[in-house]
């Protein structure tokens, strides 16, 4: 098929490029994100080829339909940048990649963790100035911490396996328990539960309808004091004026973000030379206590291969057969 890719850097492009030897697609690579100021650029694409913060509006999806589209090939497990509904009534098929690596992201996620508690992102500054001193960065040990896990997918799981390791006490919150996690010992528990025992909150769930400004002011309020918060999902299940009320009243004691809920206009580009204009964001960045980065939790030679492999052929799929088992149902709005 001919394929058009939005949002392609230049890791996109090579491992797509190995992935497309043996498939023979047409891809033609585009940098610009897709959204409604740029939707001719793909115009007569049977098939356009998405990533995280590529906005698939209503409007959008009518224009790619069209103009002759008649797949949408993202490029990553989330679809929330998606109208799926509107996509379906339209005639639409839209696929995904369910599972790529989650031992990727499930790392990060505990680099995060460490880096925070051992305060490396302020320790490797000092000692780059010179500065030996130890005040500040006063840390504590995982063993025996309790660690509240919400989401026990593919990643969370993972998550669970590692910090299992380190000797956590470890509870967890989703809707389908996980037999897995339940081996390691985990104890499902309410969301309020979960808030009032943990140490440390980790997020791994989907973003929908349920998960939307997850942690709000009122779940802040719940949770233990000096709590260390992780964000590696999606940045809206986090209200981001509510924890930063947290950081400022130390209720959240570490905050570590791989996602952000107003992302598209800040990652996956070089900003090092503009002013940043998202106040919010800019406010996030004076906490000592805050690390920061952008999107790179799935950013893995692995990962990537396995993203690349799987995009392709779902198109290959849809190309012979006109369906994928990995095309995305209304079912999995629910």
């Amino acid at each position: 098929m001919r394929v058009a890719v939005c949002s392609a850097q230049s890791y996109d492009r090579k491992f797509l490029l190995e992935a497309n030897r043996e498939l023979g697609h047409d891809l033609v690579f585009f940098n610009s994100h897709l959204c409604d100021e740029t939707q001719s650029m793909v115009a007569g694409f049977p098939a356009v080829c998405v990533f995280v913060n590529d906005a698939l509006s209503t409007t959008v999806l009518q224009a790619l339909a069209a103009q002759g589209t008649s797949l949408i090939a993202l490029r990553c497990a989330g679809f929330n940048n998606v109208d799926i509904s509107s996509a379906i009534s339209i005639g639409l098929h839209v696929v995904r990649v369910p599972a790529y690596s989650p031992h990727s992201v499930a790392e990060h996620c505990v680099a995060l963790i460490l880096s925070l508690n051992r305060r490396l992102h302020l320790a490797y500054n000092r000692v780059r100035s010179g500065n030996f001193s130890l005040q500040g960065l006063l840390g504590f040990e995982m063993r025996g911490k309790t660690v509240g896990v919400i989401g026990t997918g593919r990643i969370g799981t993972v998550v669970v396996k590692i910090l299992h390791g380190f000797g956590c006490c470890l509870i967890a919150h989703d809707p389908k328990q996980n037999s897995d996690c339940i081996n390691l010992n985990v104890e499902y528990v309410s969301l309020k539960e979960l808030y009032a025992s943990s140490d440390i909150i980790t997020l791994h769930c989907p973003l929908n309808r349920q998960t939307l400004h997850l942690i709000d002011a009122e779940a802040v309020e719940s949770m233990k004091q000096g709590v260390m918060l992780i964000n590696t999902s999606r940045g809206a299940v986090i209200d981001t004026p509510a924890v930063i009320d947290g950081l400022k009243s130390s209720k959240i004691g570490f905050l570590g973000l791989d996602v952000y809920e107003q992302e598209g206009d800040l990652f996956f580009q070089d900003l090092s030379n503009e002013i940043i204009q998202d106040d919010v964001f800019q406010r996030l960045l004076t906490f000592p206590n805050v690390l920061i980065t952008g999107h790179q939790g799935f950013f893995t030679d692995e990962a990537l291969s396995s993203i690349a492999q799987t995009t392709l052929q779902n198109i290959s799929l849809f190309e012979k057969k006109g369906v994928c088992q990995n095309e995305v149902t209304l079912e999995l709005l629910q």
